[in-house]
C-alpha cells in the first residue's frame, strides 16, 4: 500500500519537527551526493537548521562553487535587464513586419482607405517609377535575345556554307573520277581489238 499524501506545511510539535528534519537533511544530501556522481555536477548544499545548527554538503570545494554562483549572480543582472528589453525589440521587430506588409498591400493597389492624397500622389509616383524600370529591363532582355538569335543565325550560315563548300568539293572529285572512268575506256577496248588482228597476221605469215 502506498504512503498517504503529506500535506506540507509547519510541523508544530518541536519532537516531530526535529525527528523529520533529521531524516530529511539526511536524504536530501544524499541525493545531493548521487547526483553529483552520476551526473558528474558540482553540488552545494547549505543547510541552518532552526536553531543556527550549519549542515553543508559540496561535491567539491564548498568556497568554489559559492564564488562561481557570485560570478553567475553578477552577470545575471545584465540577462535580466536583456530579457526586459527583449519584449521591445520583438514589439519593434513585429511593428516593421506589420509595416512591410501594408506597404506591400498598397502597391498591389489594395488597403488604400487610409492614405492622404499626398501619400497617394506618392505611392502613384513609385509604382510609375517601378514600371518604368520593369520596362527598361523588359527593353534589355528583348536586346540580349535578339543578340543571341543574330549571332546564332550567324553561326547557322557559316555552318551552311562550309557544308555547301564541303558538298560542292565532294561533287569535283565524283565528276573529276568519272571522267577518269570515261577517258580510260576507249583505250581498253582499242586493245583488245589489236590484239586478235596481230594474231591473224601471224597466222596468215606462217601459213605462207
Amino acid at each position: 500500500m502506498g504512503r498517504g499524501k503529506i500535506e506540507i506545511k509547519k510541523i508544530e510539535n518541536a519532537n516531530s519537527r526535529q525527528v523529520t528534519f533529521s531524516k530529511r537533511r539526511v536524504g536530501l544530501l544524499k541525493k545531493a551526493s548521487e547526483l553529483a556522481i552520476l551526473c558528474d555536477a558540482q553540488v552545494g548544499v547549505i543547510i541552518f537548521s532552526n536553531t543556527g545548527k550549519l549542515f553543508e554538503f559540496s561535491s567539491t570545494s564548498m568556497k568554489r562553487i559559492i564564488s562561481r554562483y557570485n560570478k553567475l549572480d553578477s552577470s545575471e543582472g545584465a540577462l535580466v535587464e536583456y530579457k526586459a528589453e527583449e519584449p521591445k525589440e520583438v514589439d519593434i521587430l513585429k511593428d516593421e513586419i506589420r509595416k512591410l506588409q501594408t506597404r506591400q498591400l498598397q502597391l498591389l493597389g489594395k488597403d488604400l482607405s487610409g492614405l492622404s492624397l499626398k501619400e497617394l500622389q506618392n505611392l502613384e509616383q513609385q509604382l510609375n517609377e517601378s514600371l518604368l524600370s520593369v520596362k527598361e529591363r523588359k527593353e534589355q532582355v528583348l536586346m540580349e535575345q535578339l543578340e543571341q538569335s543574330r549571332v546564332q543565325e550567324q553561326r547557322a550560315v557559316l555552318e551552311n556554307e562550309t557544308l555547301r563548300r564541303q558538298v560542292e568539293e565532294l561533287r569535283v572529285e565524283r565528276e573529276e573520277s568519272d571522267t577518269t572512268l570515261q577517258l580510260g575506256l576507249p583505250t581498253e577496248i582499242s586493245r583488245k581489238r589489236k590484239a586478235p588482228a596481230k594474231m591473224e597476221t601471224r597466222s596468215n605469215n606462217s601459213g605462207s
